[in-house]
Parts: structure tokens; sequence; C-alpha cells
């Protein structure tokens, strides 16, 4: 059961993270990491498209929307975080990003060990979760 959290704006996720802002006369940079080994993504999601509903065992990861119009799913949770609102991702968490009737765009940060195969796939409408993976190749099997 995914229940929505607020009407637009995000309430506190599991744990918040507050990155360090620094004002200087120019304006203000905003911090995220020091010194940590991280990897660093921008992702673009096309309007109306969902990642899959997945978790990580070896990474943690930092979502900063870069537009509006972001909806962030965390473990059942519904967050509609606004531009460069931080929305932390504990590992082990069923997570997923998504965008309405626009394309968005977010810096993801992941800290820990990063690979691609570290991702546990519960639902993907691209059909790659590991039961979606082995039915198509026992479709493709019984076709031979």
């Amino acid at each position: 059961m995914v229940k929505a959290i607020g009407s637009r704006r995000a309430t506190s996720p599991p744990r918040t993270y507050q990155p360090l802002e620094v004002e200087k006369p120019w304006g203000r940079f905003i911090q995220y990491t020091l010194n940590t080994p991280t990897t660093v993504k921008i992702l673009e999601i096309n309007p109306g498209e969902v990642l899959s509903l997945q978790s990580h065992n070896y990474r943690e990861e930092l979502w900063i929307p870069l537009t509006d119009g972001v909806m962030a799913e965390i473990d059942g949770e519904l967050y509609f975080p606004e531009e460069l609102e931080p929305v932390f991702v504990p590992k082990h968490s069923k997570h997923r990003l998504s965008a309405g009737d626009k394309k968005v765009r977010v810096l993801e940060i992941s800290f820990g060990y990063f690979d691609e195969e570290d991702i546990v796939r519960y639902e993907d409408k691209y059909g790659r979760t590991k039961d979606e993976l082995i039915e198509a190749l026992e479709q493709k099997a019984s076709n031979w």
C-alpha cells in the first residue's frame, strides 16, 4: 500500500539530509559531500515515466530535484519534493522516482559501493525484474 504524504509538498523522508549552505557576497553554495567516496549522476525522467521499484544492498542515495514535478516513493510513502529539496534514500529501502506531465531532472548522489548489479527490482514496467526476465526466457524457449 502506497500512501501520499501531504497534499503537494513533501514531508520529511525517513531520514532527513541537511546539506551545508554557505552564503557568499555573490549568492550561496550548497555542499552535499566533502571528501566522501560518492557516485554522482543526473537522472532525466521523461514525462509520465517511472523508474523500477528497487532497493540496494551496498549504497544509500540522496536525490536532489533540479526541476519541479518529481515524485519519490520510499518504502510505500510518496513525496513531492520541490526543486533542490533533498530526499534521502536509506540502504535496503524500496524506492523509485517518477515524472508527471513534464520531463524532470534529479541529481543523484550515491554513498557506498556503487554497482549497477546492486539493483534488486520488485516492479518494473519495462520487464526487468528477475521473474519477468525468467518468464521472457521461458516464453522464448517455448517458441523454439
